[in-house]
């Protein structure tokens, strides 16, 4: 690995955090013995990559039913990184629970979704050239966000919900720290404080009209989040002073793992902390969060672009890796800023072998942000690559009162 050279990130929180954060003994250890010296370097340097791991071991009882045990690697909810596209994963889990709500109306998650604008910046859809009748809907966007992580398609979804439903719910289920401030477009605090209209239609016919929402939640921004020792504006001027995110989403990484296993294991977490999903939905989510690009017919995707591990950054995201037939990963990832995260419930269906593993870190060695250059690549990737197949390497390893029973997650991608 390339000498780090210094930067800056200056963190509000940075000091007061230190005590708070989470690390077990054994699972350092594990990682530490079978790191390589490129992982030990990343370890060694926790202030310049800012990582954060999380090992959820899965052991079934002799009825099937799964007990999670969490193991921390340096986790500390107040130290900052940017969740960038990770706030899809809740978003997409709450416009399914909202479209459950239309139901009385005629409305499912895949009836026609129109989207009209009704104030500065707004843009609207009536088309959608992914889907098979070319129609937009909640299904296609949330297909799209876990497929490739389609921006547009996490914009339309904050939009459906609003961002005063998005942060009291998840706030309600107890995620207190989490926060869903933004769109993926340009726009100031208060545009993003405004969603649009939208019309649920069958043919001709409207269904449902959601009027335009404006956001009152308040938003506890009095802790200053700075980071990097410069910055590109949103005119591409190169500003000598680090970036602010004071104002940005923020979503610790303990609150993702929790809302993957709520997502997939909604009877391992307390009712509180259940999203109010159907049956279906769940066989939905199971679907589209493993389903590779190659297997999709709509959306189609160009594969020499967005290749079967694009979104899988444990163990196959590095060198494009090919994934195993006899293995599914489940999961939500971001990028953005020189920040990279990944949470991931692996399956190992030969070897009947589960895990949960949750991770993040910070790859920007220049200090510079948004100046697209980033060590993604040489760095990031391989990392996620290596701190899931430690994991893989000891999971197949351990022994097991009882195996599970996995098929509830085997799924036929053909139709």
């Amino acid at each position: 690995m390339k000498p780090t050279l210094l930067i800056t990130a200056l963190l509000a929180t940075t000091c007061a955090a230190t005590a708070q954060t989470r690390t077990d003994a054994w699972l350092e250890q594990l990682i530490r013995q079978q790191a390589t010296p490129f992982l030990k370097d990343i370890l060694n340097q926790p202030d310049t990559f800012h990582y954060q791991f999380i090992y959820t071991k899965i052991d079934r009882d002799k009825n099937n039913q799964p007990h999670f045990t969490n193991y921390y690697f340096r986790v500390n909810r107040n130290e900052y990184f940017n969740p960038a596209s990770m706030v899809k994963l809740p978003t997409a889990l709450l416009a399914l629970e909202k479209i459950n709500s239309l139901r009385p109306y005629g409305v499912n998650r895949c009836t026609t979704m129109l989207t009209d604008s009704a104030y500065y910046r707004q843009t609207t859809v009536s088309r959608d050239s992914s889907a098979a009748d070319l129609l937009p809907s909640v299904a296609q966007y949330v297909k799209k966000i876990f497929l490739i992580s389609d921006n547009d398609a996490y914009n339309r979804l904050y939009e459906f919900v609003g961002q005063q439903q998005l942060n009291e719910r998840l706030w309600q289920m107890g995620y207190h720290d989490t926060r869903i401030t933004r769109r993926f477009v340009t726009m100031n605090e208060e545009e993003n404080r405004h969603t649009n209209p939208v019309r649920f239609m069958q043919g001709d016919s409207l269904l449902y009209a959601q009027p335009p929402a404006y956001s009152v939640v308040p938003f506890d921004f009095h802790k200053k989040i700075l980071i990097g020792r410069a910055h590109y504006n949103r005119e591409d001027s190169l500003i000598n002073a680090p970036m602010d995110f004071t104002t940005h989403n923020n979503f610790p990484l303990e609150d993702m793992q929790q809302i993957l296993q709520a997502a997939l294991f909604p009877n391992s977490v307390p009712a509180k902390k259940r999203f109010q999903l159907q049956p279906d939905d769940y066989a939905f989510l199971y679907r589209y969060m493993s389903e590779l690009p190659s297997e999709s017919q709509f959306p189609h995707y160009d594969t020499t672009v967005y290749f079967d591990s694009y979104t899988k950054f444990f163990m196959f995201k590095a060198w494009r890796s090919k994934i195993p037939s006899y293995m599914r990963v489940f999961n939500k990832t971001g990028w953005s800023y020189g920040f990279l995260t990944d949470v991931a419930y692996i399956v190992d269906f030969r070897n009947k072998i589960e895990f949960m593993v949750s991770g993040n870190i910070y790859v920007n060695s220049d200090g510079v942000i948004n100046d697209d250059k980033y060590e993604y690549v040489e760095t990031g990737y391989p990392f996620f690559k290596e701190m899931g197949n430690i994991i893989y390497q000891y999971e197949l390893k351990r022994k097991r009162k009882y195996s599970p029973d996995l098929s509830a997650f085997q799924l036929d991608y053909r139709n």
